[in-house]
């Protein structure tokens, strides 16, 4: 019998809907939340700072199955001078201040390769107003425009990105591969076991043909922590 609680799909209707607020609420408060204002403030200071016509945003991990937001175009694409690496604690969506889990950040050193997600800039506040909710509850991303080498296009273009903010409490530095592996295996939440965050982004890279040999190897590992399923 499987022990692993039920789940919530995150949408872009719940994050409208306040989901993320009640889910917080009902964990009695998150450290460091940010107020509403600061998530406006933030996504309409860097919407002011865009480059003219449609936004790209790049989409490193769950935004690459999972975007919530209305996607005109999504094409391969590569940035470099960073890389994604399981680095942040998550005590919410994907696991518990008991038994936390770990979710993906791109920190410096050498290149990701991801998607390119182009948002029609007629509805790109709109968007960006779901995205940010999404993403930035507590800061612990630093968003910033970046360039990114889009598969087929002559000319790079700039896409916002989703840094890890690396003075965040709830950064995690550089862990062991044991370590991350042993806490993906273990840690699960209202939006589901972390170990199918790590499987979605996998089969998800597969899909579009990029092969991420660490994310590969780290789903090996934690498949070997996981309980022998009973035999029948």
């Amino acid at each position: 019998m499987s022990h692993r609680r039920p789940s919530v799909v995150l949408t872009r209707d719940a994050i409208k809907n306040g989901f993320i607020d009640k889910m917080i609420d009902a964990r009695g408060g998150f450290p460091g939340r940010w107020t509403e204002q600061q998530i406006v403030d933030c996504y309409r200071k860097l919407l002011a700072d865009a480059p003219a016509g449609d936004v790209w945003v790049f989409g490193y991990g769950s935004l690459i199955w999972n975007p919530c937001v209305h996607v005109a175009e999504m094409k391969r694409a590569r940035l470099h001078g960073y890389h994604r690496r399981f680095c942040l604690w998550t005590h919410l969506g994907r696991g518990t201040p008991e038994c936390p889990g770990l979710m993906l950040g791109l920190v410096p050193g050498g290149a990701c390769t991801g998607v390119a997600l182009r948002i029609e800039r007629a509805i790109a506040e709109t968007e960006f107003d779901i995205l940010f909710r999404r993403e930035m509850v507590s800061g612990s991303y630093d968003p910033r425009w970046v360039t990114v080498r889009i598969e087929g296009a002559k000319k790079p273009v700039k896409a916002l990105c989703f840094l890890m903010n690396r003075a965040h409490e709830r950064y995690a530095g550089r862990l062991t591969d044991a370590t991350v592996a042993d806490a993906i295996a273990k840690a699960t939440g209202p939006l589901g076991a972390c170990r199918d965050y790590l499987d979605h982004t996998v089969a998800a890279l597969e899909a579009l043909g990029i092969h991420d040999r660490p994310l590969a190897r780290m789903q090996r590992m934690v498949k070997a922590r996981l309980p022998a399923a009973p035999a029948r």
